[in-house]
């Protein structure tokens, strides 16, 4: 009973000391340079439903889809998994640790009298190793501390997947409409052209055309019948992106074939004081990373001292004359203490080496803070110079449009030049395109809004 008691005074003696932890205590930054930082990070509500405000149907299918079969996602999904088991693991090491085990011997030996010769010695054995490594100096709880933080990371890493997954499909989804839509313009301006070409050829047989018209007309046919393979190119390649994103070979989707794109009816709206960055999964884990790299410091640092270790043994022994029973109990304790004193300039510059990690982390957590600030108002603004860029393009296709239907009248009238004709179609033509191809642009800078923003925004 005494050993008992003092063992377990050594053990409230060793507790009592471990309680601190060498190194520095992790506080996460308010500021970068002025700039107010959220104090955590959040995952938007809107982060797996923004992109059902266009209502479209196939848009929303896709992504569904994706956010079941996309083997990225699998990936940070199983890293998160694997994160949580490494600092699972690393809470085990503030306890003992211990084998069970269970011996048995058998031994004949010569001896001095041959009458004892056929003599077998046995001996039988069963207990428990125990080894436990005191935490003295919290250098096993800074690194849960890092592994906690590392999981966090990881973590917050799969809702960032999940928002790039999803605009990479939303943005795929603008690139096949866009390619779509501007396939059908390229055709319906064949059409157009070749039966302007038709109407040249009945005047070039009549006499009232010359050869050059002739030439002219079917130059300008075989332009646009050259953007149709290009225009189908496009859309095979926003397939082929968007099947795999999907687990899907390309071929496999079965989209509406109206190539409408998704808009919307309302603009974007900033609410007035909000700090988006608490969205931003990118700086978030920056700020992890951070924390892990500050509880390094602190690994790193408790090899400035001693480590203390304590191991036993409890159990049962038995040898010769003896059998396993109450009297053949055994245990021991055996404390050990161990120490890089002479590899402290070592351990010296590996506490160096980890403080000068965490200023590395510091910085780039800092400098994502920036990034993200910068890609935020980039996203707006890119997003409303191209709704206007798409406006004033509306209204010059509208006007080519006015301005062809007026240069075909007074050509079939016979008060128009055939090259006015045909410059008229080619202004409509471009213009046309143009829209439709900036039409696709808006589309994917607004995606690029709600992914800059994490999901976060909303519209009014």
């Amino acid at each position: 009973m005494g050993n008992i008691l003092k063992i377990g005074t050594l053990a409230a003696f060793i507790a009592t000391l471990s309680a601190c932890a060498v190194g520095p205590d992790y506080q996460a930054p308010t500021k970068a340079n002025n700039v107010e930082l959220a104090s955590t990070y959040e995952k938007a509500e809107k982060l797996t439903n923004w992109w059902q405000a266009f209502g479209d149907e196939d848009l929303n299918h896709l992504i569904d889809e994706a956010l079941k079969e996309n083997r990225t996602l699998f990936q940070a999904q199983a890293n998160v998994l694997r994160a949580y088991s490494i600092f699972r693991d690393s809470q085990n090491d503030l306890l003992p640790k211990g084998t069970l085990n269970a011996g048995y011997s058998a031994s004949k030996n010569q001896t001095v009298l041959k009458a004892d010769d056929d003599t077998i010695a046995r001996g039988y054995n069963t207990g428990a190793n125990l080894t436990w490594d005191v935490d003295l100096f919290g250098k096993v709880r800074r690194a849960i501390e890092a592994s906690l933080a590392e999981a966090e990371q990881a973590d917050i890493l799969w809702h960032d997947a999940q928002l790039q997954i999803i605009s990479q499909v939303a943005s795929s989804y603008g690139d096949y409409r866009g390619a779509q839509f501007r396939l059908r313009v390229a055709e319906q301006n064949l059409a157009n052209l070749r039966q302007t070409r038709t109407i040249v050829k009945a005047r070039y047989q009549a006499g009232f055309a010359s050869e050059l018209e002739m030439a002219r007309i079917d130059a300008q046919v075989f332009e646009v019948e050259a953007t149709v393979p290009q225009m189908r190119t496009l859309l095979a390649r926003a397939d082929a992106t968007l099947s795999a994103l999907l687990a899907k070979k390309p071929g496999e989707l079965a989209l509406n074939a109206e190539p409408d794109l998704p808009q919307l009816t309302q603009p974007v709206a900033l609410i007035p004081g909000e700090n988006y960055l608490r969205y931003r999964a990118d700086v978030a884990s920056s700020e992890r990373a951070l924390a892990a790299s500050t509880a390094r410091i602190g690994v790193a640092t408790a090899d400035l001292y001693p480590n203390i270790s304590v191991s036993g043994f409890l159990g049962f022994m038995s040898g010769p004359g003896l059998t396993l029973g109450g009297e053949t109990k055994s245990w021991s304790v055996a404390p050990t203490i161990s120490w890089q004193a002479a590899d402290l300039a070592s351990v010296k510059a590996r506490i160096r080496q980890a403080k000068a990690s965490s200023e590395i982390a510091l910085a780039q957590f800092e400098q994502q803070v920036f990034d993200a600030l910068a890609d935020m108002q980039f996203s707006l603004q890119s997003y409303n110079f191209s709704r206007q860029q798409q406006q004033s393009t509306q209204y010059q296709w509208q006007a080519s449009e006015k301005a062809m239907t007026l240069a075909r009248q007074r050509f079939e009238a016979g008060s128009g030049e055939f090259l006015e004709l045909l410059e008229a179609q080619r202004d409509a033509l471009r213009s046309r395109d143009l829209l439709a191809l900036q039409e696709q642009q808006s589309f994917n800078r607004l995606v690029d809004i709600y992914r800059a923003f994490g999901g976060g925004i909303s519209v009014i």
